[in-house]
C-alpha cells in the first residue's frame, strides 16, 4: 500500500520575530566589523585597489607572466602613492618652519579670547585654565590612540600591497567560487552584478582621484591669491578631505579659516576663504561630480551621510572613504535581486512624483466609504424593523 508523501508545512513567523532576528543579526554583523577592523579594513581597501588595477594588470598579462604583471601593477601603484606622500612631506617640512611664529600669534589670540570670555560671560581665567587643562589631558589620551593608529597604519601599508597581489593572482579562483556558490539559473545575474560592480567602482574611484586633483588645485590657487600661509598644503589637504561626502568639505573650510585667523589681522581673509571655498564647492557639486565622477554610483544624500558616519564609527577615516563605494556595491546587488529591489530604490536618488502609498490610501478611502454606507444602511434597516 502506497503511503502518501508527507507535506512539509512552512511555518510563518510573526513580524516582530522576524524584525528581532534581523536586528540581532545586524548588531552581530557590525560588531564583527568593529572587532575585526584591523583585518577587514585593509582587505576592503585592497579589494578596491585590486578592482582599480585590474585593467592595467590585464594588459600586462598579455605580454608578461601573471606573477610579474601583478608585481609591476602593484609597484606602479606604490610609486604613485609614494610621490603623493613625498609631496605632502615637503609641504609639511616647509610648514614646520612657521610653527614658532604661529605659536606666538596663537598665544596673543588666546589671551584676547580669555579677556573677551571673562568680560562677556564672567568666567575667570582660572576656570578657563582648568577647562583648557582638561581638554589637553583628553587630547593627550587621543594622541596616544592616534599613535597606536599610526603603528597600525604601518602594518596596513605592508598588508594592503600583499592583499592586492594575492587578490589579483587568485582572481580566477575567487570568480569561480562566486559562480559556483550560486545556482546555475542565477549565473547570468551573478555575471551582470560582477560586471557592473567592476565598471562602476573603477570609474568611480578614477573620477574621485580626478576630482581630488582638481579641487586641490582650485583650493591652492584661491589660498595663494588670498595670501594664506601654507596654501598648497592646506589646499591639498582640503582636496583629500573632499573625498568624504558632505562632512569632509566642512572640515576643509575650517582649516584655512583657522590658519587665516592665526596669521592675519582682521576678518577680510577669512571672509575671502569662505567665499572662495563656497564657489569651489558649488563647482565641484554641480560640474565636477556630474561630469567627472561616475554617474552610475547614485546614492542619495541622506544615505551617504549615514554611511559616512557609520563608516567613521567603525573604521575611522578609512571607513568614511570606503563607505560610499561599498554602499554603491550594495545598491547594485539590491537592484538585481527581486526581493531586495525596494532597498535599492531607497538607496538611490530617484524620487517618485507620487509615492505608492497614495494609491493604497485612495483604495482604503473607497473601502472605508463603502463600509460606512453599509453600516448606515444596516442601522436604518434595524431602526425600521424596530419601529415596525
Amino acid at each position: 500500500m502506497d503511503t502518501p508523501n508527507p507535506v512539509k508545512e512552512t511555518r510563518e513567523y510573526p513580524f516582530y520575530v522576524k524584525a528581532t532576528v534581523i536586528l540581532f543579526g545586524l548588531i552581530l554583523f557590525f560588531f564583527a566589523l568593529k572587532m575585526l577592523g584591523d583585518i577587514l579594513m585593509p582587505l576592503a581597501m585592497a579589494c578596491l585597489l585590486a578592482i582599480l588595477l585590474n585593467p592595467l594588470n590585464n594588459r600586462l598579462e598579455h605580454k608578461l607572466p601573471r606573477g610579474l604583471a601583478i608585481l609591476i601593477s602593484v609597484m606602479i601603484a606604490l610609486c604613485a602613492v609614494g610621490l603623493v606622500m613625498y609631496f605632502l612631506s615637503t609641504q609639511i617640512a616647509s610648514f614646520s618652519e612657521t610653527i614658532p611664529a604661529l605659536k606666538a600669534k596663537s598665544i596673543l589670540i588666546a589671551t584676547d579670547a580669555q579677556q573677551w570670555i571673562y568680560h562677556r560671560f564672567g568666567v575667570g581665567t582660572d576656570k578657563q585654565a582648568e577647562i583648557v587643562k582638561n581638554a589637553v589631558q583628553d587630547s593627550q589620551a587621543y594622541l596616544g590612540r592616534t599613535l597606536s593608529t599610526i603603528l597600525g597604519i604601518t602594518s596596513i601599508v605592508i598588508l594592503i600591497p600583499i592583499y592586492v597581489f594575492f587578490l589579483l593572482y587568485y582572481k580566477p579562483l575567487i570568480l569561480d567560487f562566486l559562480f559556483q556558490v550560486f545556482a546555475q539559473k542565477d549565473s547570468l545575474r551573478v555575471a551582470e552584478v560582477l560586471g557592473e560592480t567592476k565598471t562602476s567602482i573603477q570609474s568611480f574611484i578614477v573620477g574621485l582621484m580626478i576630482e581630488m586633483v582638481l579641487v586641490s588645485a582650485m583650493n591652492s590657487v584661491a589660498l595663494l591669491a588670498l595670501g594664506v600661509r601654507s596654501a598648497i598644503l592646506i589646499g591639498v589637504i582640503g582636496g583629500i578631505l573632499n573625498l568624504i561626502p558632505y562632512l569632509g568639505g566642512l572640515v576643509a573650510i575650517a582649516l584655512p579659516v583657522l590658519m587665516a585667523t592665526v596669521t592675519k589681522d582682521g576678518y577680510g581673509t577669512q571672509a575671502g576663504v569662505l567665499i572662495c571655498y563656497l564657489v569651489i564647492q558649488f563647482i565641484d557639486n554641480n560640474i565636477i561630480m556630474t561630469k567627472v565622477v561616475s554617474s552610475k554610483v547614485q546614492i542619495n544624500a541622506l544615505i551617504s551621510i549615514i554611511a559616512v558616519l557609520m563608516g567613521g564609527a567603525l573604521w575611522g577615516f578609512s571607513g568614511m572613504f570606503l563607505s560610499i563605494p561599498f554602499v554603491a556595491i550594495l545598491k547594485i546587488i539590491c537592484d538585481r535581486v527581486e526581493p531586495l529591489k525596494p532597498w535599492g530604490h531607497l538607496l538611490g536618488t530617484k524620487i517618485p512624483e507620487v509615492h505608492a502609498g497614495v494609491k493604497f490610501q485612495a483604495q482604503w478611502a473607497r473601502i472605508f466609504q463603502r463600509r460606512e454606507k453599509q453600516a448606515a444602511l444596516e442601522k436604518k434597516e434595524k431602526r425600521e424593523a424596530g419601529s415596525g
